[in-house]
């Protein structure tokens, strides 16, 4: 069930209390400290905890708190718990006792994924967007740094023979028109790689065979059966894994491992999403990819995306960026003859004369200014 805070409910030793005074007015300690439950108020995250049973979850606003000053200072679980146990400016940021041992990682881990999984993923990072929006600290800041960094999966790469069992097996279990279908290359209902000579090609290609033998009778059997969300989703994984990595063979109805890698090739199907990556020709890494916005002099991060690892950062960027590019002035060009009409918005790098625009009014003098590289400016 979901924890409530009572603002009336203050601790002996509260850090708040005691120690207010040793945080600077202007800082963000100061700030949480002082909106903290305005920001973050319970019904924020009322759709996390839907049952009224069980032991309370901790407050939203002390978790919400803590994952934006992780943020800020880029902290991983562990460091962030033991900042909130050890620094009075975190205590005295969450509203926490002097005393107060904190929470554990797990909590941080528990609270993401609920929040991953819900309908407004982003809910935390759009209330500190409209705070600062509403406070004005990026009034006329309007330089903007890409950047992104590589996340390492958790789970290992698996092979061609793994995906293709794992993902029989997976829509087995969801569709229960797949589960009554008599397949023989193997059991499916036993976990791992069949038994093979994998020493020997004809061996491993007999076996490749009857795994995309079964994997096409299963998709076969399901495409007019009406599924849920979790069985498309396992047909659909069904159906790249039995395609990515096998070619026809020499003769009809068999199939080999193909002697190249797909495009946007599927690692795992324990995470979908996952994707392998080149760093450099001799470094490869598996994982996801973070992309963030930020304004470069205060370090208020404005806009971030979690992608695969073989994603490009210029489109992901761009994506970042459209929501601040959406809200560009108008910059009208002054047409050069007769038959050419005015242009209505400036691309990045454009150079226009500044006249009235359509709307009436004029638009500030100058042009949109842009930098090199990452980085872009945009006038609001």
């Amino acid at each position: 069930m979901q924890g409530t805070s009572y603002p009336t409910h203050v601790e002996l030793l509260d850090a708040q209390a005691h120690c207010r005074h040793l945080v600077s007015d202007g800082s963000v300690y100061a700030f949480l400290a002082d909106h903290r439950r305005a920001l973050f108020p319970d019904e924020l995250v009322a759709d996390l905890f839907p049952s009224g049973r069980g032991r309370p979850s901790v407050v939203a606003d002390v978790v919400a708190t803590v994952m934006v000053l992780q943020g800020l200072e880029g902290l991983s679980d562990r460091d962030a718990c033991q900042q909130l146990a050890c620094n009075i400016a975190w205590e005295v940021a969450c509203g926490l006792a002097l005393t107060d041992p904190g929470v554990h990682p797990s909590v941080l881990t528990l609270w993401r994924a609920r929040l991953r999984a819900s309908d407004r993923p982003e809910r935390i990072f759009a209330v500190v967007r409209r705070v600062v929006h509403a406070t004005g600290v990026l009034k006329g800041k309007t330089r903007r740094a890409l950047d992104s960094t590589l996340l390492d999966d958790a789970v290992a790469t698996q092979d061609t023979v793994t995906q293709l069992v794992a993902a029989i097996r997976r829509v087995r279990r969801l569709v229960p028109a797949a589960a009554t279908l008599q397949l023989g290359a193997h059991d499916y209902n036993q976990p791992g790689k069949p038994a093979c000579a994998w020493d020997d090609d004809q061996a491993r290609e007999r076996l490749v065979s009857g795994l995309v033998t079964d994997a096409l009778a299963v998709l076969g059997e399901v495409k007019d059966v009406e599924l849920d969300a979790a069985g498309a989703e396992a047909v659909g994984l069904l159906g790249v894994v039995a395609g990515q990595d096998v070619e026809p063979g020499e003769r009809p109805g068999c199939f080999r491992i193909a002697r190249k890698v797909a495009p946007d090739r599927v690692i795992s199907v324990v995470d979908a999403d996952s994707r392998h990556m080149h760093k450099s020709r001799a470094s490869y890494r598996d994982g996801d990819k973070a992309h963030l916005a930020a304004e470069p002099e205060t370090g208020l991060v404005t806009a971030a995306r979690l992608t695969p690892a073989n994603a490009g950062d210029g489109p992901t960027g761009l994506q970042l960026l459209s929501d601040e590019l959406m809200r560009w002035r108008c910059w009208p060009t002054r047409p050069t003859a007769a038959a050419r009409p005015a242009r209505g918005c400036a691309q990045p790098g454009t150079a226009r004369r500044s006249s009235r625009c359509r709307c009436g009014r004029r638009c500030p003098g100058g042009s949109p200014k842009t930098t090199s590289g990452s980085t872009w400016t945009s006038r609001r």
